[in-house]
């Protein structure tokens, strides 16, 4: 159970001086049977006038930073100490009837999965579906487990990791035509193509620990990194990387877990001045 710590700094500086509207900060990890927090802090300049916390529809934390007064810098760190306990998606247990594609969810589950199947982006001439289909054996039932690999595999082979400081993120085709994009292009990707195979899935933004030359090739540290969960009958929402093809949660740090991209922003708000 390896206890990692990261430092996240965020600054923004301006010519002359500016009056801070309401910030909203997504930076605290969420506490679970598999990360565990020991250490949080939130240091903010200028002082906010006010500071609250908050769950999101989510239960995700989120901090709301009110200002007075005007600055020429406003600089938001976040320091976290947590406690990491790596597993490996594919030993989690999978409900028989689940254990190859395609299944059902239960009638008690499906209200509450609903929104994660339904898809996002348009897919006019079923391009994303054709793509994604071609990890199904045609000869009969796939295994979940082998299908799920598949993809996040295929994934990290076969698309190109571009860094990119831009908000937002590309469209599922435009990723696919393009075969580049960054970490959450690749999560939104992803979700999108098992959702083509009626499978509920969500985005999932934090922090990929990434030692150095002991990192297994792995590419989205130093940043906000992006992957995706996926819900399985008996193993829950099993946890997924195909930017690095990581298999479960090892190396990931969990900040937020959303239905949408867009409600993921680690910081937001806006400021007045010339």
């Amino acid at each position: 159970m390896p206890i990692l710590t990261v430092r996240h700094v965020t600054t923004y500086t301006y010519k002359q001086p500016v009056s801070f509207g309401e910030h909203r900060m997504m930076l605290r990890p969420r506490d679970s049977y598999d990360q565990r927090l020991l250490e949080v802090q939130l240091l903010i300049s200028p002082e906010p006038a006010s500071l609250r916390w908050m769950h999101d529809v989510f239960g995700n934390c989120v901090a709301i930073a009110r200002f007075a007064g005007r600055a020429t810098e406003l600089r938001v760190e976040s320091l976290i100490r947590l406690d990491h306990s790596p597993r490996n998606a594919l030993d989690f247990q999978i409900e028989e009837h689940a254990q190859t594609y395609p299944f059902s969810y239960s009638a008690e589950e499906m209200p509450d999965l609903l929104l994660s199947i339904e898809r996002q982006y348009s897919d006019p001439h079923h391009e994303l579906e054709r793509w994604v289909r071609q990890f199904l054996r045609k000869d009969g039932a796939t295994n979940t487990r082998e299908l799920l690999s598949a993809i996040t595999h295929a994934i990290k082979r076969e698309f190109t990791y571009v860094a990119r400081s831009q908000m937002g993120t590309q469209e599922p085709l435009k990723t696919l035509k393009l075969g580049s994009g960054t970490c959450r292009d690749f999560a939104v990707l992803m979700i999108e193509a098992v959702r083509a195979l009626g499978l509920a899935a969500r985005f999932v933004t934090g922090y990929l620990y990434s030692p150095g030359s002991d990192g297994e090739g792995r590419v989205g540290g130093g940043a906000t990194h992006a992957w995706v969960q996926i819900y399985v009958p008996g193993a829950g929402w099993m946890e997924l990387d195909p930017t690095n093809g990581i298999i479960g949660n090892r190396d990931l740090i969990r900040v937020a877990v959303v239905r949408d991209s867009r409600q993921a922003v680690p910081l937001s708000g806006d400021w007045t001045g010339f």
